[in-house]
């Protein structure tokens, strides 16, 4: 990832270098594009499917905390510590979750880099991208940018 984000910085960084003449630019979300691939798709799944029922307790424990709350200024001593346990509980719950997605994110991101690299490469080629910019790093087009996000979807669909 980080070769690709060095990669799209230098090409921008060029484009400003340039003399000022007619230079085929386009818009490209590499992150919205690998995202919404199939592969991307079936990943999030297998991590519901490992978490789902840690995000279901999670659930059921915040309500269960939302309903103590209600009547807070009623609670016995052991309502207060069994509210205080669940808290604790949801707070654990919620940390291995983020855990297991952050793991999940940065495994599909290792796994998806060479293939974004060459799908981008062949959008670049396609086109004759003279310029590659990321929907963020446009400050004013006189026009619409060509948005080549869609086809390297397509072209990632395709490496997968």
């Amino acid at each position: 990832m980080r070769r690709l984000t060095a990669a799209l910085s230098l090409v921008l960084l060029a484009a400003m270098t340039l003399p000022a003449q007619a230079a085929e630019v386009a818009v490209l979300d590499w992150r919205r594009a690998l995202m919404q691939t199939d592969a991307a798709q079936r990943s999030m799944s297998e991590l519901e499917s490992r978490v789902g029922s840690q995000q279901q307790q999670a659930r059921s424990l915040e309500q269960e905390l939302n309903a103590l709350q209600q009547r807070a200024d009623s609670l016995t001593d052991s309502e207060r510590q069994e509210a205080n346990r669940k808290v604790t509980e949801l707070n654990r719950l919620a940390g291995e979750i983020m855990q297991a997605q952050q793991e999940a994110e940065q495994r599909f991101l290792q796994q998806a880099e060479s293939r974004l690299e060459q799908a981008v490469e062949q959008v670049i080629a396609r086109h004759g991208i003279d310029v590659l910019v990321e929907p963020q790093g446009v400050l004013h087009a006189n026009q619409d940018l060509p948005d080549l996000t869609g086809e390297l979807t397509q072209i990632l669909n395709s490496l997968f």
